[in-house]
């Protein structure tokens, strides 16, 4: 007991989707990159299978007993197929919560990656990514925390290129956002993308090459998304606007937008003006990769 791991943000740095299918699922390919910054999970002794939830964004959960975390949990104890020992786990919540961020499917992965280590669980990475996908569309992704293309609904995964150092910084207006919501918006528009893996180099060589590939790329979620939370398009302005920034773009389905940036002096630029600027959002510098280690 007491092991912890880290549940990485998520970041889209490009997201296309395409209509839905006979299932009423939307295809997607994306490039996904993930944070040193998120959220923490660990275990605690409990008497029975529990969640408690910490931090600062806890308020903004709807309810721990739907949580993704104890889904996770509850999911894997299945496919082990085994009695486990009772076990509390403790959530705590440093990321917005819907905000395009990924933050429910990486505590989930999280969750999954600690429960498997401390139980001595004998299922392999697959049968683990299997869980993890049948939580969302994030899920297999989310489960590794390393950069990877994503493709179907999420859970066919390739390797992504390599990606160089990348300092951005992530703002969210503290406004929810519903992917529901969203892609009711993003149906109505009917400006559906194609999905095809777009032709990338084998690696970049620094943030200003990856992000002038980018721009050639789309969220195609972000029209849908700024429509239903106009504070989102409001962040995305503010951050396009700014000298520093090499690109802006929302992440997901909508709530935080991100910005590339050349390097760590230039993120800390932007990160205490925007800060300075606007102090109600939630504003942080970060770099981004993966996988990144769990807390020791």
């Amino acid at each position: 007991m007491g092991r912890t791991a880290f549940a990485p943000a998520k970041l889209n740095l490009f997201l296309h989707v395409a209509g839905p299918d006979a299932d009423g699922y939307h295809p997607i390919c994306s490039l996904m990159a993930f944070a040193d910054l998120g959220d923490e999970v660990a275990t605690f002794e409990a008497e029975a299978l529990s969640l408690r939830v910490t931090g600062p964004f806890t308020r903004d959960l709807a309810g721990d007993g739907d949580n993704l975390v104890l889904r996770a949990a509850r999911a894997l104890i299945a496919a082990a197929r085994r009695p486990t020992p009772p076990v509390g786990l403790s959530l705590e919540k440093r990321l917005p919560v819907a905000s395009g961020l990924g933050g429910g499917s990486s505590d989930a992965g999280a969750a999954l990656r600690l429960l498997r280590e401390t139980f001595g669980l004998g299922l392999d990475n697959d049968a683990l990514e299997a869980v993890a996908a049948s939580l969302g569309a994030d899920g297999a992704a989310c489960l590794w925390g390393a950069p990877a293309i994503a493709q179907g609904r999420g859970e066919r995964l390739s390797s992504a290129p390599g990606l160089p150092p990348l300092d951005a910084v992530l703002v969210n207006p503290r406004v929810p956002v519903s992917t529901a919501e969203v892609y009711r918006r993003f149906d109505a528009l009917g400006r559906f993308g194609d999905v095809a893996v777009p032709a990338m180099p084998d690696a970049f060589e620094d943030a200003a090459e990856l992000a002038a590939w980018l721009t050639a790329q789309r969220n195609d979620l972000q029209t849908a998304a700024i429509a239903v939370a106009p504070e989102v398009g409001l962040a995305r302005d503010a951050l396009a606007g700014e000298p520093e920034t090499l690109l802006a773009r929302v992440s997901g389905s909508g709530g935080t937008c991100f910005a590339l940036c050349a390097s760590d002096i230039e993120a800390e630029g932007l990160a205490e003006r925007l800060e300075a600027l606007c102090p109600d959002w939630w504003i942080a510098r970060c770099r981004l990769g993966g996988p990144w280690p769990d807390p020791q």
